[in-house]
């Protein structure tokens, strides 16, 4: 009987912490470099979530081997439910399967929910006279190992993408790996590099500009930022590579906070403001439940570990 009043004690008093949380401000952590996908999104429902509780969310960047060094350093935080991290498919699903990383996410994360979905877009430097995709194709092809291509690093959608497409069409590149797509877009302005399959957010502005030449968008239909756009399987039939982002605590955080944000999250993801920022970032704002997530990225995991199987996708260790 003693032990039955402590279990039924133990849950009310969690129902009742959670409901005044959070009662100071909350860490966010982010995994890519400032001014990146990730970091804006971040910022973008982090302001709105601080309007709903009264409390500042603060953004931690915390970049680094494909956005693993973040993951690890949101494992080891204390499981209040005041750190949670914006994951993506590299750290979250893909890194595990490429090399070790020091965290596993069955063990180590609490899923609460997705957040966001969108295509990569291929861009060259406009002073490169290529005017498609199907000319890279043929350049890649007439010329290899000449051309060079960044990448967010190992795991990163730009580079399944690029894995991906020489798998397939059996060209020859030089991977450049860099710790975010911000720094890669940098380089490809500077023609250090030729292309990257970029998150459309760091590349927008320079398409706009003309410094930057946008081919293709790598979803399964046409990109509604990008309309104009072909998709990059149009001409390489089977490459379809899809970002997305959610949120996680560390693992052991009580389901009774788990609840609290994902209830707040939810209203958050669903307020037009938020999915008009989205947008405009080059993203579909979405939301599910911590269940719907967790199933989500075990089943991306399963969709690349083939993919990585199939293609002999490789990382230097």
């Amino acid at each position: 009987m003693f032990r039955i009043f402590v279990l039924i004690l133990g849950f009310v008093c969690s129902n009742v912490l959670a409901q005044s949380f959070p009662s100071k401000p909350v860490r966010l952590i982010v995994t890519y470099p400032p001014g990146g996908s990730s970091d804006l999104m971040a910022r973008v429902f982090g302001q709105k979530l601080s309007e709903v509780w009264g409390q500042q969310v603060i953004i931690e960047s915390k970049p680094g081997a494909a956005g693993s060094i973040g993951m690890e350093y949101t494992a080891r935080q204390p499981a209040d439910g005041y750190t949670f991290v914006v994951g993506n498919i590299g750290p979250a699903a893909v890194n595990p399967l490429l090399s070790k990383v020091p965290y596993s996410m069955e063990k180590d994360f609490v899923p609460v929910s997705l957040i966001s979905t969108g295509p990569n877009v291929l861009v060259v430097n406009s002073a490169w006279q290529v005017k498609s995709f199907d000319e890279v194709l043929a350049y890649a092809r007439a010329n290899p190992g000449k051309l060079s291509y960044g990448t967010s690093g190992p795991g990163s959608v730009s580079h399944l993408s690029t894995e991906m497409l020489k798998n397939l069409t059996k060209a020859s590149m030089v991977e450049i790996p860099y710790k975010g797509g911000v720094l890669a877009v940098q380089d490809l302005l500077g023609q250090q590099i030729q292309l990257i399959f970029s998150d459309a957010l760091p590349a927008i502005a320079h398409i706009r500009a003309g410094k930057l030449r946008a081919l293709c968008t790598t979803g399964a239909q046409r990109f509604a930022l990008l309309s104009e756009l072909p998709t990059c399987d149009s001409s390489v039939p089977g490459l379809v590579v899809v970002n997305w982002w959610g949120v996680l605590f560390p693992a052991g955080v009580s389901r009774a906070i788990v609840d609290k944000f994902h209830a707040d999250m939810v209203k958050v993801m669903q307020d037009p403001v938020i999915k008009g920022k989205f947008a405009d970032l080059g993203v579909e704002a979405v939301s599910s439940t911590p269940e719907q997530f967790g199933s989500f990225i075990r089943a991306e995991m399963d969709k690349y570990a083939r993919l990585i199987k199939d293609s002999n996708i490789k990382v230097n260790q």
